[in-house]
């Protein structure tokens, strides 16, 4: 059955840039409360104001915390209040979007370079797949998550796949994908859906830090069927579809919104490894 998101509450880890920001927009348009967090330097302070302001101006409330949503005493302390927050009424929407993680390649690319080091490797995946299951952890013993609530993991087509100086973040994909099956399944008997969105190549902040990612972008535009990449709205309008329903069922998935890019495109990422 479809329902109303008017007056209900998101919480969107990686708020502040791509599909974060996207989803948080649509489902402000929805009339859905918005609790942000981000991570950002003042140079953003001007691009998070703006956003605060767009969402507000949906009529809805928001809260931002610009903090490390990987760190407990921030988990800890957010979710303590979300409760107060939401007038006990919890979340219907918990979106992880964090995209913090070492892109620097496990073997030496060349003489006098250095591999990953074993920080950089665990500090990506704590942020990009550990921490939704700690946040899922206090949610749920704080009754924050409640029959219909939809909890989305964004993963990517480089859990499957190679891509030079992804293979840290591939692995935090994989990881990701993995405990969204077991939330899945444990969360089940509380009504409560859990998935992740494989999103399509999507020109974010995040893959624009990734060195090869000029020739891979071209490559994967050209392959998508639709002979485009993927942009963040396309993904906040599967968010706002599966998060306006009140069934658990559609539940432990990895659902790709990427206009069967992933089935079209593999060579994509061959070229992108043929030009680094």
């Amino acid at each position: 059955m479809l329902t109303s998101l008017d007056k209900s509450w998101g919480l969107v880890l990686g708020v502040s840039s791509g599909i974060g920001r996207a989803c948080a927009l649509a489902m402000a348009q929805q009339g859905m409360n918005i609790v942000g967090v981000h991570f950002d330097t003042a140079a953003m302070d001007e691009s998070v104001t703006q956003l605060r302001e767009k969402l507000s101006s949906y009529g809805v409330r928001v809260h931002f915390h610009n903090a490390n949503a990987a760190r407990k005493t921030v988990r800890q302390e957010i979710v303590a209040g979300l409760a107060e927050l939401t007038d006990g009424a919890g979340l219907r929407v918990l979106l992880h979007s964090l995209a913090f993680g070492t892109l620097v390649r496990y073997l030496p690319a060349e003489e006098g370079a250095a591999g990953i080091s074993g920080p950089q490797l665990e500090m990506t995946m704590d942020v990009m797949a550990n921490s939704l299951v700690y946040w899922v952890q206090d949610l749920a013993a704080a009754d924050l998550l409640p029959s219909g609530a939809k909890v989305f993991a964004m993963t990517s087509a480089g859990a499957v796949q190679h891509l030079p100086s992804y293979g840290a973040v591939s692995a935090a994909k994989c990881a990701l994908e993995a405990h969204v099956r077991q939330l899945a399944c444990e969360l089940a008997p509380r009504g409560v859906a859990v998935n992740a969105l494989r999103a399509g190549v999507t020109l974010t902040p995040a893959l624009r830090r990734i060195p090869e990612h000029h020739e891979f972008s071209r490559n994967s535009a050209r392959n998508n069927p639709h002979h485009r990449l993927t942009v963040p709205e396309d993904v906040a309008e599967a968010v706002v579809l599966l998060s306006s329903t009140t069934t658990s069922w559609i539940t432990g998935n990895t659902i790709g919104v990427d206009g069967a890019e992933l089935l079209a495109a593999g060579s994509s990422w061959a070229g992108g490894e043929s030009g680094s």
